[in-house]
């Protein structure tokens, strides 16, 4: 048989048979006189066999363990390990729809940041009364940034004082008068006497354990760094002087 006779009589095409010769899967067989390959039955036979594990979705790596004379797995053993990873697979795909109907469910709609768990959505929905000050939607992507890369704990410890900071008598108030204060900044210096003032609103609408930590002064935090030059130079030191106010008050009362 030509290559192309081989390919039609297993079901594949003469691409699929040149690549299986790449990867060593199927013996390429001697020329003839006129240059010609000619394949045997022997071939095709190898060939239906390769078709059929593949389907199976075995890696061609698992594949050459089965061809292989001297392999260390047989038939039964690469199959079952094959059915263990599919159950793993389904496992992990039950697990990712489930997270997305809640995340479709989730009450009032998506937020803009999303997809964010359901505890941060309800969080942007209390601070929704902000949603025109630029300074609110970079709040918003600094949490959903936290989420995304704090450990479990921490996260629902930072998502519950933050909540627990709106929900206080005047908390909502206070974030707006805050972030009005920190937008008003964006073209001042940072020697602007309204940087002190932002500083202390914002810190009055924190949870004074927030940072348990004086990171701040850390000057070879590169993440902080980043985070300062995110803002204008006023916003940044206004935000500086709220994590000194927030660390040096450490244990006081909310």
């Amino acid at each position: 048989m030509r290559i192309g006779e081989l390919a039609a009589t297993v079901g594949v095409t003469t691409r699929t048979v040149r690549h299986y010769h790449h990867q060593g899967l199927l013996p390429e067989p001697e020329r003839r006189p006129n240059g010609y390959r000619e394949y045997t039955l022997r071939h095709a036979v190898v060939l239906a066999r390769i078709r059929r594990l593949t389907e199976l979705r075995l890696g061609l790596a698992e594949v050459r363990d089965v061809l292989a004379e001297d392999a260390g797995k047989d038939l039964v053993e690469v199959l079952t390990e094959l059915d263990q990873d599919l159950a793993r697979q389904e496992d992990a795909i039950r697990e990712r729809r489930a997270r997305l109907r809640a995340l479709l469910e989730t009450e009032g709609g998506l937020p803009a940041e999303g997809p964010v768990s359901p505890q941060l959505a309800s969080l942007f929905r209390d601070m929704a009364h902000v949603s025109d000050s630029p300074m609110a939607a970079k709040d918003r992507e600094m949490l959903a940034l936290i989420e995304t890369t704090a450990d479990p704990e921490g996260r629902d410890q930072l998502m519950g004082a933050l909540g627990g900071a709106l929900a206080r008598p005047g908390g909502k108030e206070r974030a707006l008068a805050a972030y009005a204060l920190l937008d008003a900044l964006a073209d001042a210096e940072p020697t602007d006497p309204r940087v002190d003032e932002a500083a202390r609103a914002l810190a009055d609408c924190l949870p004074r354990d927030l940072l348990p930590e004086p990171m701040e002064v850390d000057p070879d935090n590169s993440f902080l760094r980043a985070f300062y030059a995110d803002f204008a130079p006023a916003q940044a030191e206004a935000i500086r002087r709220t994590l000194h106010m927030l660390t040096e008050t450490e244990g006081d009362g909310p």
